[in-house]
């Protein structure tokens, strides 16, 4: 299906259509039905960035691969991927929801990377969008194709200032045979700023795609992840780290999809909680029946901080053969007595301790993320958070 059809299905399937219930399964726990979609206009023109503010860009990130938006309008492009693309080329399908439907309505041309097959693209790509236009809906696509035997390694990053904005992000990877790809997704936006995203993957035969997301800002943020391993061997990672406080909630749903034999993947997201906030986590490993071999663990983990913060954590199995190996994990608690117990033994203050172990929390996911120069950033907004809510509370001056 064309650009120009795709778009015509997707006015059809808005007319007349409304916000999702909290009643379906996909969206239980969520505020969504808060949302008042008709505060939000699309931007038609976007201020270039001022040369200093640009060229701290370009020494932060340090690539010659460096696309910059601004309110969901390229600003800035430097290196491999195109801007102005056609959109007529095959895409994968999409889940057809609502947010969906509007991203394929009103978002501009497509960011299409295409990788050759057993082209390696050394220096990582960087996706910079910026929002700053209060009242804006901001509507991002991105489509990467990693053709066979090729490599590439991406970083999408979502800033806002202090506005009331909506910004639905849709990502859609084909990672080929045997090809490597890893993406990471950056959300620091603004503490009143509404995210309904998706990330769509297919890995093709021995294919890896490894994903991480690290979200910390926005009022609601919600990234649905679907993961679909369609050739033999495929391999997937997706992890994630998040830390809430304030009033946020934070929002994620994952579908790990086994359809080939011999298919593997590892799902890792741990998250923290404070004040009053929440997350959400709901997550689903499907083996289908032509499957035989998978190997698939779903693990998630939350440290509860405040004491009217919350988490809920459900993950499912759904299993049409018996040649498996699956599992999953959850947990939702406070800090570890035993690990603060020991720290305080050695003459650690409580509330050093305990800012120690909410940041060794993250290590594990931290250290295998899929684009290392990311770290330092990262922990610098943990270590934000871990100075403004309950714990920085009872930092010394």
């Amino acid at each position: 299906m064309g650009g120009h059809d795709r778009r015509a299905q997707a006015s059809q399937h808005l007319d007349g259509a409304s916000l999702p219930s909290w009643e379906l399964e996909e969206w239980r726990y969520s505020p969504i039905e808060d949302l008042e979609l008709e505060r939000y206009a699309v931007v038609d023109n976007a201020t270039p960035l001022a040369a200093d503010e640009l060229a701290a860009l370009q020494v932060r990130y340090s690539t010659p691969n460096l696309v910059v938006t601004r309110n969901g309008l390229v600003i800035h492009a430097q290196g491999v991927v195109e801007t102005d693309a056609s959109d007529d080329a095959a895409r994968l399908d999409a889940n057809g929801d609502l947010f969906g439907d509007m991203n394929e309505l009103f978002a501009p041309a497509p960011l299409r990377l295409t990788v050759k097959a057993g082209a390696m693209i050394e220096d990582d790509i960087v996706i910079v969008h910026l929002i700053d236009q209060d009242g804006a809906a901001v509507f991002t696509r991105l489509v990467v194709d990693a053709g066979d035997s090729s490599a590439v390694k991406i970083l999408e990053v979502f800033e806002s200032t202090d506005i009331d904005a909506l910004v639905v992000p849709q990502i859609e990877i084909s990672c080929g045979g045997s090809a490597n790809v890893g993406y990471v997704a950056q959300q620091q936006l603004g503490p009143r700023v509404w995210q309904v995203g998706s990330q769509i993957s297919e890995v093709g035969q021995q294919g890896t795609f490894r994903s991480s997301i690290a979200a910390f800002g926005g009022h609601y943020a919600r990234m649905r992840s679907d993961c679909r391993l369609q050739g033999r061997g495929a391999h997937g990672d997706l992890d994630a780290i998040y830390f809430g406080d304030s009033d946020q909630v934070l929002d994620f749903r994952t579908f790990q999809d086994h359809n080939a034999p011999n298919t593997t993947s590892n799902l890792l997201f741990k998250g923290v909680v404070d004040d009053a906030s929440r997350a959400i986590y709901t997550g689903l490993i499907r083996v289908s029946e032509d499957a035989p071999g998978t190997v698939a663990f779903q693990t998630n983990s939350n440290i509860k901080l405040g004491a009217e913060s919350w988490a809920e954590s459900v993950p499912n199995l759904e299993i049409e053969t018996n040649d498996v190996k699956c599992s999953h994990a959850s947990t939702v608690g406070p800090i570890d007595e035993e690990q603060r117990f020991y720290l305080e033994t050695r003459g650690v203050p409580p509330h050093v301790a305990d800012q120690l172990i909410v940041a060794g929390f993250f290590d594990e996911v931290i250290a295998d993320l899929p684009i290392k120069t990311t770290e330092t950033s990262l922990r610098a907004a943990i270590a934000q958070k871990l100075g403004s809510g309950t714990l920085g509370d009872v930092v010394p001056a």
